[in-house]
């Protein structure tokens, strides 16, 4: 019988900075100071209205105790301004990648990697969405002056310690015309007018039980129409609400509980502008609101797609209205 191999270790100490809690001070550990709470933000368009090519991150990480960049502890949000014949790579260590285009139009490339990760090609131009999985960077390229909404889940990745080994599902190219025509088809749909949301939600069939974008993230291109006031709602999802078109008028009331008659308490009141964006964090009711005379569009991604998968997403409407985003 062979001896068995005597093996060398260093010394490992498994008793090291351990720590013990009183649940009544651990359970819940989001507050100023430990686990930072997501804060209110706001983003004006004239991050993007001019400047040479570049990334523009919508950073949050000073604020959330991360590394960043990092708009929540999921997800980053950029806009990607883009001059006439240049462009840049999309780098992110990331699932999952989603673009919007708020202006202008270009090209995408990205070379094969593997049989799983085929070469990409796209023409793509305002109003387009597109979402592309992991693999190597995207080369994005203007023809005319751009300007692209970029959503990834590289902190979330981050967080974990973790690369991504394979694509989870296919690129997908969702054309403005589409979007419009699906837009007006449900604005003509008598039923809507009982709905709390008017939105699109996209997905594909990669995606059949949780019906979002990607398997991270859910995407909505939502209407609010002149003169809607939606009653509020919430979801445990954080909320990266890009506004892509409205006038003066349109905002959201943001809080934390309800009043007994379905409005907002003492809410945080955030003024849409075009091309802005801003967050809404996990958890806290939030309701639409257009005071102007002309229907207001947003796009709102969320880490919903992961919520859903973990069944946590829990969605709520006050009083009792159907419909969501």
């Amino acid at each position: 019988m062979s001896p068995i191999p005597t093996r060398i270790t260093s010394p490992h100490d498994w008793q090291s900075g351990l720590r013990l809690y009183d649940y009544r001070q651990a359970a819940n550990p989001v507050r100023p100071g430990l686990t930072e709470p997501i804060p209110y933000r706001q983003w004006a368009a004239e991050m993007h209205a001019k400047g040479p090519t570049g990334i523009l991150p919508l950073d949050l990480s000073d604020a959330l105790g991360c590394e960043g960049p990092a708009t929540s502890p999921a997800l980053a949000a950029h806009f990607l301004r883009l001059l006439p014949g240049e462009g840049l790579k999309a780098s992110a260590v990331s699932t999952s990648s989603l673009f919007y285009v708020l202006r202008g139009r270009g090209q995408l490339e990205r070379p094969a990697t593997s049989e799983a990760c085929p070469a990409l090609e796209l023409d793509w131009c305002h109003g387009d969405l597109f979402v592309v999985p992991a693999g190597a960077d995207p080369l994005l390229q203007a023809s005319e002056e751009s300007v692209i909404y970029w959503v990834h889940d590289g902190p979330l990745l981050r967080y974990l310690g973790v690369e991504p080994s394979r694509p989870r599902f296919a690129a997908r190219h969702y054309p403005a015309a589409l979007l419009e025509r699906e837009l007006q088809q449900l604005l003509a749909d008598p039923s809507a007018a009982r709905s709390n949301r008017l939105s699109l939600l996209l997905s594909h069939d990669d995606l059949p039980a949780t019906r979002t974008v990607t398997h991270t993230l859910w995407a909505m291109l939502g209407l609010v129409p002149a003169g809607a006031v939606q009653p509020p709602h919430r979801h445990q999802s954080v909320a990266l609400d890009l506004i892509i078109d409205c006038d003066p008028g349109c905002y959201t009331l943001v809080g934390t509980e309800l009043a007994a008659d379905g409005t907002i308490r003492n809410p945080t009141r955030i003024d849409w502008q075009a091309g802005g964006a801003f967050i809404t964090p996990p958890g806290h009711w939030h309701a639409h609101a257009n005071e102007s005379g002309r229907t207001a569009r947003l796009l709102p991604i969320q880490d919903a797609g992961l919520h859903t998968y973990l069944r946590s997403l829990d969605i709520r409407f006050a009083g009792g209205v159907a419909g969501g985003d």
